[in-house]
């Protein structure tokens, strides 16, 4: 077996944030020659894999949280002890507590923290796990020097233990232009042919994203009647109910589209078709849609704070998430402004083309091979 243990308990079939850093990660690490340990549903025929229980994951919900947790503490051990590997890396903060098996995590935000909702797991996950496993790992990988920032500031951890890595897109699928659409996919969940111009939200809906704000926002565009907003992200019934009566309320239900999750081979056309990406969100640890969104040559607005101005650069207008009028402003422009669109189109190409899993990939292996 390798001297690496790589943890994909998290990987499931409509994979999200976390399980998709896992999944595009793990080809490039084949240098270290690691062992995979995988539930048997996901193969990986050029490496060493272990099988490990399939109901570890988000798709499970809560349970599937809490599975993880016991198993990461009470099993996982047994496997690095069996397995006799040298070290034991998690795509996420989670790693066996008091254990002298050594491990490498990563991390991803401390939105909870920011953004702490009562009663919600997450907020004692992050104030009282997550921070252990930081003091004993031999080292933090975060996905932004925001996010290392925060890591360094939230945790008390010394910045020489934290190394930012930016992430990167599936090239394969967001690229401009788009050939590879099937038109007339069946798909319960695909979007409808629709001929209206349209801003896209791409993401969850949890209040620190801030599609209430957006919403306001477009409802104060001057030609609104001519657009849609669509919002693509899985539904939740603690936020989505408020959304739609909010569109109703402000007169633009009609205008505002809600998707559920959208598959991987029809969200790239999506994207490619809209106006421009609209990501207004209070906080991201790194920010997939923005980075998707200009792999496909589609104009991004975007928020001014956290990590965001890292994955856009200077290729996408940067507003202020928390005034309405910066964001009705900028989808203004964008909306009658033909050559700033074709603009952003090209810069936003170039910005994309800077974030590679291959970059990720052998950074990554860098850190890993010095613990072992």
């Amino acid at each position: 077996m390798g001297k690496i243990l790589i943890n994909l308990s998290v990987v499931f079939s409509q994979p999200t944030g976390i399980s998709n850093y896992a999944t595009n990660l793990v080809p490039y690490l084949q240098s270290l020659q690691p062992t995979l340990l995988t539930a048997k549903d996901y193969s990986y025929p050029d490496f060493n894999c272990y099988s490990i229980p399939n109901n570890l994951t988000p798709a499970q919900g809560t349970k599937g949280h809490l599975s993880r947790l016991w198993w990461t503490q009470f099993q996982l051990p047994k496997i690095c002890h069996n397995l006799k590997s040298q070290l034991l890396f998690s795509p996420l903060p989670e790693a066996p507590l008091y254990n002298r098996f050594p491990h490498v995590v990563t991390v991803h935000d401390v939105i909870p923290l920011r953004f702490p909702k009562r009663f919600s797991p997450l907020t004692p996950y992050h104030r009282y796990y997550i921070p252990e496993v930081l003091k004993q790992a031999k080292h933090i990988i975060c996905n932004s020097v925001a996010t290392a920032r925060d890591v360094t500031d939230f945790f008390s951890i010394e910045a020489n233990k934290v190394t930012p890595i930016p992430l990167a897109y599936d090239a394969n699928r967001f690229k401009f232009p788009q050939t590879s659409h099937q038109q007339n996919s069946s798909s319960q969940d695909s979007p409808p042919a629709n001929n209206s111009q349209y801003f896209i939200y791409i993401g969850r809906q949890d209040p620190h994203k801030n599609v209430h704000r957006l919403i306001k926002a477009f409802a104060g565009l001057t030609y609104k009647k001519d657009y849609q907003l669509w919002i693509a992200g899985s539904t939740d019934k603690r936020y989505t109910p408020h959304l739609q009566q909010l569109a109703t309320e402000l007169g633009i239900g009609g205008q505002v589209k809600f998707f559920n999750y959208v598959s991987a081979k029809e969200l790239p056309h999506m994207i490619s078709q809209a106006v421009a990406l609209v990501f207004p969100s209070l906080w991201e640890g790194f920010g997939f849609p923005v980075l998707e969104a200009m792999a496909c040559g589609t104009p991004v607005i975007t928020s001014n704070i956290s990590s965001l101005p890292e994955v856009a650069g200077d290729a996408a207008i940067l507003i202020d998430p928390y005034n309405r009028n910066e964001i009705t402003a900028a989808m203004e422009t964008l909306a009658s402004d033909r050559q700033l669109r074709s603009h952003l189109s090209q810069k936003g190409l170039e910005q994309a083309s800077k974030f590679t899993w291959d970059k990720t990939g052998k950074a990554t292996a860098e850190i890993l091979s010095r613990f072992i």
